[in-house]
């Protein structure tokens, strides 16, 4: 670190930070955690999860770290989306920040930590105002998300381990914002040998109730065939 010191010393030096854009599904709806800012500029302002990388950290530390504090979860799908350097996106001073995308089950949030650190739930078809270049962040991620569902199970990191395929398709529909055609969404996910029919059925939404999947992940690595 010393002789980079003195090889650059002449170089510019920027701020580096990470910003997690973090989603969540519940009630039919896709959903982001944001934070209100403590610090200026924009005090106060939803925000995405974030922070400065630190001397002793990878980009990918910084960002787990960030997840981890937020979401008090440690295993989360977390993907690096792009690095964001326009000279003047952020007033604050010269800032590259590399955004990330994560998915979690929102069963498993601690909702305590909406009051500590002062976050919320927002619908992702119902922004508010974001400063900086977060709203950028936000398409991008969900471009990003669109894109890879069609070929890795990656969705599935919004549901619990336990689902039915009303819950499967609606997760579809919101995240690609047009309706499925039941039979035939129906029709590609059974014919997939990852998707494991049990023996148990939700009630909670008719007497019949709802047949209850899982996933089988060990298979889906062997097979590694997956178009929706």
């Amino acid at each position: 670190f010393k002789m980079a010191i003195k090889y650059y010393a002449e170089e510019p030096m920027y701020h580096v930070a990470v910003d997690c854009i973090i989603f969540g599904f519940e009630q039919g709806r896709l959903q982001t955690l944001f934070q209100h800012r403590t610090i200026e500029p924009f005090n106060g302002e939803l925000t995405p999860m974030g922070g400065f990388v630190q001397k002793n950290e990878t980009l990918d530390e910084a960002a787990h770290r960030v997840l981890t504090e937020r979401t008090g979860l440690e295993e989360i799908f977390l993907e690096q989306l792009q690095a964001f350097g326009d000279i003047n996106r952020d007033p604050g001073g010269r800032v590259i920040s590399v955004a990330y995308y994560a998915l979690l089950d929102k069963a498993n949030y601690d909702n305590q930590l909406l009051e500590k650190f002062n976050c919320k739930w927002v619908d992702t078809d119902d922004l508010p105002t974001l400063h900086f270049d977060h709203m950028k962040m936000m398409k991008k991620a969900i471009i990003r998300l669109q894109d890879k569902i069609s070929y890795t199970p990656i969705a599935l990191k919004l549901l619990p381990p336990e689902f039915t395929m009303s819950q499967l398709q609606k997760l579809y529909e919101v995240i690609l914002n047009e309706p499925q055609d039941k039979r035939n969404f129906r029709k590609k996910v059974c014919d997939m040998p990852y998707f494991v029919k049990t023996d148990k059925v939700d009630k909670s939404t008719s007497k019949r109730g709802a047949a209850i999947y899982t996933f089988d992940y060990a298979k889906y690595q062997k097979l590694k065939d997956y178009h929706l």
